[in-house]
């Protein structure tokens, strides 16, 4: 009846036809645009037929239904203004209409995913069947974004004003029965008998015993308006509670109470309205570019692994929370690892912490206590270098010192095997210098972890000038089989991640030391998207732990990083209030740690004040956040320039992954793109005086100049 690359529609017994997503060629269906054409084609194909047609089953041939649009195609379309969009997703929308509008039921077997486009297309028929083992969802906020093929005036119709704004606005995936009980579905079935199911209730609606003509003229019809005031309830509580960077949640309850009271046809466009216009918004085009990072970055990863060693059994060397927590997410992802210390009040405290994770996986009931003890059995606990030489690759995770680091690994390559890659956990110091006395230098690699490893999902893979291509492509390797984001970057001081972070830490200092309240800094970046402002993440990182890692980092770029001896850092440090850890830093902690249970306490207050000598700070919060962001992104380039990473990609991701960097800012280059690089240089010029973190480099003049970017305008 109808067959292309995309959909085939196929007659069945008793004036039936199946419609079968089955995209040539790949692994998923997806709606991009030529899946949206030739479902057009289909669609009037079936409408064609005319009476020949009693019926539509609409199914999918892979394991999933559908699993939303094509982003690819997004950052594409909203560079083109949002008016465009808006015309071009109504557009679309008759598509979905013509659907909807059949002389003929149509039920959808819902199977694996049906996210965003493929919910908003199951959406359109008179019924839906769902696999118990399905999931289904309008995801699109999580890109900054709200569904656009009609899903908000679908679901406030078909599942009721609450379940749309719950959905709409959280992104979350859905479980078959809860789908059941908002009656987005009318049914769940087994896999096996998912089809079957579904023609069920489909010959119910050919034969008059469910009545699919009211189903579908629900969803031309307005909300009722006794249902409407969800909506109300709904604003009131994003008002409280929702970011100001991220407005999709809002935006799309504000059209849905609007769209409400209206017909299809204008809720329709109502909705590509307000889509066209959260297409232009900050957060969706930083989110949109995110998702697309990540899956260049995973592709990247996946290139610098090709040729690596299997690892079959790997080794930690150092334990405590860190070697424990490396241990346990080893061992959590099928390697035996073995956890060596030489100093046994360390090593408990090691098999303790994979313990503890072990004990918390088994409480959320994500493991069976069984497979808890059969990971758990597969962490081998030592004093001693048994079983070293069967290993193929150990993470040496000591303290932060290049002696002890030296210590350690040359009398740990004495008994590898040639080949097993030698990985230091190191936040600071250069592999090079890690190196330097080792026989087979070869064989080194940083693997930076951060804590805590087993929720951090970033890993730095750090090549050393000698590090051989096979010790990088393994490393890089076992980091994805653990289940984590590996980015090889360059040997250099601080690396990535640490090394654009310390420009914001000294940034911090000199603020302070200027008379700028600390709690007032952490108050303006934390509104401006961080997850902590900077005196709380230190306190979290730990004072004495940050102040080495500043120490070592801006000695290797003594041009422009100096922490001076107004460094309030070290100063707290040396008063021994180290953070969480201790109980006190910046902020006093309850046993427990967690949030600061109370703002600064005096003693707190007094070094502080010791540090400003009765300085004081003029800037308002926009200026405060100014002299914070303004060295990182200026770092972040220099990184750039000097091939730390290969690609813009990769360093926005390693920020995003690896520190909070705010998710609407989609990473240091995004937003100076954002900012515009132009201004961005004028900025530089502006502040001169602040010091050399705000020259501006080379890169960005040369780009400022020539009207560049770091992402092109088009992709």
């Amino acid at each position: 009846m109808f067959a292309s690359d995309t959909v085939q529609v196929r007659p069945l017994e008793g004036g039936l036809v199946e419609l079968c997503f089955d995209r040539r060629g790949e692994a998923i269906n997806k709606l991009d645009d030529k899946a949206v054409a030739e479902f057009d084609q289909a669609v009037r194909a079936i409408a064609a037929a005319g009476g020949g047609v009693r019926g539509v089953l609409v199914t999918s041939a892979k394991d999933v239904f559908i699993v939303g649009a094509d982003i690819t195609e997004f950052g594409r379309k909203f560079r083109r203004g949002g008016e465009q969009v808006a015309r071009e997703v109504l557009e679309a929308n008759q598509v979905f209409v013509r659907f909807e509008d059949l002389d003929v039921p149509a039920v959808v077997a819902i199977n694996g995913f049906a996210l965003g486009g493929g919910l908003e297309l199951a959406l359109c028929a008179s019924h839906r069947v769902m696999s118990e083992h399905a999931r289904i969802g309008v995801p699109e906020v999580k890109l900054g974004l709200f569904p656009g093929f009609g899903g908000t005036v679908r679901l406030a119709r078909v599942g009721g004003p609450q379940a749309a704004v719950d959905w709409v606005a959280s992104g979350r995936s859905i479980k078959a029965d809860e789908a059941l009980r908002a009656g987005v579905v009318d049914a769940v079935a087994a896999p096996e008998r998912l089809r079957d199911e579904a023609l069920a209730v489909l010959w119910q609606c050919v034969e008059g015993r469910l009545d699919w003509r009211a189903a579908q003229q629900k969803k031309r019809a307005a909300v009722p308006a006794a249902d409407r005031r969800v909506f109300d309830d709904a604003l009131a509580q994003l008002a409280r509670h929702a970011s100001r960077h991220q407005p999709a949640a809002e935006m799309a309850v504000h059209m849905m109470r609007a769209a409400a009271g209206e017909d299809r046809a204008r809720a329709l466009a109502m909705e590509a309205e307000a889509f066209g216009a959260v297409t232009q918004t900050q957060a969706a085009r930083s989110m949109v570019q995110a998702f697309l990072n990540e899956q260049a970055v995973k592709k990247r990863a996946r290139s610098q692994a090709e040729g690596g060693r299997t690892v079959r059994q790997a080794a930690v060397i150092g334990a405590g929370i860190m070697g424990g927590g490396i241990a346990y997410t080893t061992a959590l992802r099928g390697t035996a690892v073995r956890l060596k210390d030489i100093a046994p009040a360390a090593l408990e405290l090691g098999v303790n912490e994979a313990r503890r994770q072990l004990a918390k996986q088994v409480q959320q009931g994500r493991l069976t206590q069984e497979k808890a003890d059969r990971i758990a059995g597969a962490i081998t606990p030592q004093l001693d270098d048994a079983g070293l030489d069967a290993v193929d690759i150990v993470v040496e995770a000591v303290v932060e010192s290049l002696p002890v680091k030296h210590r350690v690994l040359t009398a740990l390559e004495e008994h590898v095997r040639p080949g097993t890659v030698l990985a230091s956990n190191t936040s600071s110091l250069r592999i090079d210098d890690i190196a330097a006395p080792l026989a087979r230098p070869e064989d080194v690699v940083g693997l930076h972890f951060f804590n805590p490893v087993p929720v951090m999902p970033l890993v730095e893979v750090v090549r050393g000038t000698r590090s051989s291509d096979a010790a990088v492509a393994t490393a890089t390797a076992h980091v994805i089989g653990l289940g984590k984001t590996p980015i090889v970057v360059k040997d250099c001081p601080g690396f990535l991640v640490n090394r654009i972070l310390t420009p914001y830490v000294l940034s911090f200092c000199d603020l302070v030391a200027q008379g700028a309240d600390h709690e007032r800094i952490d108050r303006a970046l934390e509104a401006f998207g961080w997850p902590m402002g900077p005196a709380y993440l230190e306190d979290v990182v730990g004072l004495d732990t940050g102040s080495h890692v500043i120490d070592v980092i801006s000695a290797g770029y003594p041009q422009r990083m100096h922490p001076g001896e107004r460094n309030v850092i070290r100063a707290f440090a040396e008063a021994g209030r180290l953070g969480q850890k201790s109980g006190a830093g910046f902020y006093d902690y309850d046993a427990a740690g967690g949030r600061p249970k109370r703002s600064s306490s005096a003693e707190a207050r007094a070094l502080v004040r010791q540090m400003q000598r009765g300085a004081v700070c003029g800037l308002d919060d926009a200026q405060i956040v100014e002299r914070m962001m303004l060295p990182m992104l200026l770092e972040a380039i220099r990184c750039l320039e000097e091939g730390v990473v290969r690609t813009a990609a990769e360093l926005d991701q390693a920020m995003l992954l690896g520190v909070g960097f705010p998710a609407y800012l989609g990473g240091p280059l995004q937003y100076a793109d954002w900012l515009g690089l132009p201004r961005l240089a004028a900025r530089c010029a502006s502040l001169a005086a602040c010091g050399p973190m705000f020259e501006a480099p080379a890169l960005l003049s040369e780009m400022a100049a020539q009207g560049g970017s770091f992402y092109p305008a088009e992709r």
